[in-house]
């Protein structure tokens, strides 16, 4: 089964490029099948992983960046795949 987790968060004020480049830099524990970042306005960035495991695995995630970085608490989501009908 394949799991996909999401991430995304809105950097501060004008911090959007920095708040990307830092994302970049995280590499979790355990390498994803694959990963995908993107950015939105509202210097938004968002990177979904997909990994080979059960919906409910204990899966290594993004941290939280720092306070000042971003304007809120990070937003997570975790998916499963549908079938096309």
């Amino acid at each position: 089964m394949t799991v996909a987790l999401m991430w995304e968060a809105r950097a501060a004020a004008g911090r959007g490029e920095e708040l990307l480049a830092w994302v970049r830099a995280q590499r979790p524990a355990a390498e994803p099948l694959r990963r995908e970042t993107f950015r939105a306005p509202q210097d938004r960035v968002l990177v979904i992983t997909w990994w080979d495991a059960p919906y409910d695995a204990e899966l290594p995630e993004l941290p939280e960046p720092s306070g000042e970085l971003v304007t809120r608490a990070v937003h997570r989501w975790r998916f499963e795949p549908v079938p096309d009908d």
